[in-house]
């Protein structure tokens, strides 16, 4: 098998992979009525274990050498925290602009009964989403998915499609919460986000940066819940 060939099939494999596994995931979410645990297990496998062993496996390259953690730059961590604080101001500014064409009781009342959240056990889901889920995010929507078809010389395609499987991909999460315009909006905007994080990688070539911005858009959405709650 030639190079191009193999390149080919590679970028194959990827995409099929990563469109199978936020199918799978919709479904879960939707469809099945599994518990919260449940789910983020579910997506422990899907966006973290598969890919490795992908990478390891398949690719035969190392964790080391996939993260590519040679090329960390403090410089480019400074950006991702401006972006990010900045990310954390506009989501709390949508929220409170939009908050007249936002049903809080539908959002709580969703959380509790399909996802069994309780304000009680929230601070620890919330603590978990920050740090955890946003780096399983990061991981397979940047790291995996962007920056191995863009090392790939898919860039085009790496920069489209990533982010677009990135927004579609939270569809499955809040669809009951907006109505539709809301939502488009709200799938824009997560699109938009998904290419600011691609550059933050391609410049640095890991998904380090793009994680630190991730965890504080997502401090801004848990103070949201904390809000809606009654925590605060």
């Amino acid at each position: 098998m030639n190079e191009s060939k193999g390149k080919v099939l590679d970028v194959l494999a990827i995409v099929s992979l990563s469109f199978v596994s936020c199918v799978v995931l919709f479904i879960v979410e939707q469809w099945i009525g599994a518990s919260y645990l449940v789910k983020t297990g579910t997506k422990i496998v899907l966006f973290l274990i598969v890919p490795l062993v992908y990478i390891k496996f398949m690719r035969g390259k190392s964790i080391r050498q996939f993260l590519n953690v040679k090329t960390f730059d403090w410089k480019q961590v400074r950006l991702g925290l401006f972006l990010g604080i900045l990310s954390m101001g506009v989501v709390l500014s949508a929220f409170f602009l939009f908050q007249p064409w936002i049903e809080p009781d539908a959002i709580v009342d969703d959380l509790q009964t399909r996802l069994e959240i309780t304000p009680d056990i929230f601070p620890w889901i919330a603590l978990y989403i920050t740090f955890g889920n946003s780096l399983l995010e990061e991981f397979y929507f940047r790291g995996f998915l962007f920056l191995q078809l863009y090392r790939k010389k898919w860039k085009r395609f790496a920069y489209l499609y990533s982010p677009l499987l990135f927004s579609v991909y939270h569809v499955a999460i809040f669809a009951l919460w907006f109505d539709f315009w809301l939502l488009l909006l709200a799938l824009v905007g997560l699109w938009i986000v998904g290419l600011i994080l691609n550059w933050l990688n391609a410049k640095a070539d890991h998904f380090l940066n793009s994680w630190i911005l991730h965890i504080l858009a997502d401090t801004g959405v848990m103070i949201i819940g904390f809000y809606l709650f009654g925590l605060f």
